[in-house]
């Protein structure tokens, strides 16, 4: 796993083998991450289904109930699929995903 930390926000990319054991390595290491926004980037993985994205919303749950961001990137993803969660926020880019942490600071700062 590779990682930046750019402002409050740290970018996790994905370097593992399998999409299940970069999510183990995010899990493992989330103690020592929940105090910032994450930017989880799966750009680097062809073709993931929402099935594998979907182990991703526990950790999402319980980082934004602490009131802070947790944004995946994915690439070439249907958007638009009826089984995709709406407590679960995946954009495209990295940039859709630091404007999401932006507006959901706002957010924040204004009591929603």
């Amino acid at each position: 796993m590779k990682s930046e930390v750019k402002g409050n926000t740290i970018i996790l990319e994905d370097t593992a083998a399998t999409a299940s054991e970069f999510l183990h390595e995010v899990v493992n290491e989330y103690a020592a991450l929940n105090d910032k926004n994450i930017i989880i980037n799966l750009s680097n993985q062809a073709d993931l289904a929402i099935e594998t994205l979907l182990p991703y919303l526990e950790i999402s749950n319980k980082h934004r109930a602490s009131k802070k961001s947790f944004v995946l990137v994915v690439e070439g993803f249907d958007y638009d699929d009826e089984e995709n969660p709406e407590e679960l926020v995946i954009v495209p880019t990295l940039q859709e995903a630091f404007d999401i942490i932006e507006m959901e600071e706002i957010e924040r700062d204004l009591g929603f």
